[in-house]
């Protein structure tokens, strides 16, 4: 809002013109009624001095209010242009805070995003075989495959010679020439299942690394399963 001289000025001229303006209305009143006296009395010198002097003071009154009307539209035009201006400057200053603070949050964003990349990089260098697969290591045969059940790994997990039959539950496409595609319904026989998370087996004659979540043991497996594994 306008505050100080400006509007102070306008306030001021506005009510010196109010204050005119009921003066001219109560002159307008009296000029009427000295008329009537005159109208009453055709020869009375007096009353028409008086009638003269009353629209005298009228018109000066008028005059006043003319020049008053003037400078008052002018001081209220000159407060408005002010308070647009002033607006102005606030809603640049409001636009100004917003593109600051969406700066601010992009940057946030910017830095969350390299964070979640490195950490994502960290996983999967966390995650990736330690070791390439053993060459020679032969498939296990039908018995040995399922001979593998009476025993009791810890946590799922089996040393390089305990092998088992998992059916594969999530498919996973190999990155390296060290990991095995998997897809979902496949069976695999897993050899050695490592303390980061992969395992490593044979599923359709070709062996390789894959994620261990990606599979679950199975108890017993038909001979045509078991067939398609090798």
């Amino acid at each position: 809002m306008v505050m100080g001289a400006p509007l102070e000025d306008a306030r001021h001229l506005a009510q010196r013109y109010d204050k005119v303006r009921q003066e001219a209305e109560a002159q307008a009143i009296e000029v009427s009624r000295r008329q009537q006296k005159v109208r009453e009395a055709p020869g009375n010198v007096d009353n028409s001095l008086k009638v003269e002097a009353a629209e005298s003071k009228l018109l000066e009154l008028k005059s006043n209010m003319s020049v008053l009307g003037k400078e008052a539209v002018a001081a209220m035009t000159a407060v408005e242009s002010q308070q647009q201006r002033l607006t102005l400057q606030r809603l640049i200053a409001m636009i100004e805070s917003e593109r600051t603070f969406h700066q601010r949050v992009l940057q946030i964003l910017d830095q969350l995003e390299g964070e979640m990349i490195s950490e994502r990089q960290r996983i999967e260098v966390s995650l990736s075989p330690t070791s390439v697969i053993e060459s020679g290591t032969p498939p296990p045969s039908y018995e040995e495959a399922n001979s593998i059940f009476n025993s009791n790994p810890v946590n799922g997990l089996t040393d390089s010679m305990g092998y088992f039959l998992a059916e594969v539950i999530q498919s996973y496409q190999a990155e390296t020439n060290v990991e095995l595609n998997l897809s979902v319904g496949d069976y695999v026989v897993v050899r050695k299942v490592s303390s980061n998370g992969w395992a490593e087996g044979e599923c359709k004659g070709k062996a390789g690394w894959f994620p261990y979540g990606y599979i679950e043991r199975r108890e017993r497996v038909l001979a045509s399963k078991i067939a398609e594994v090798f």
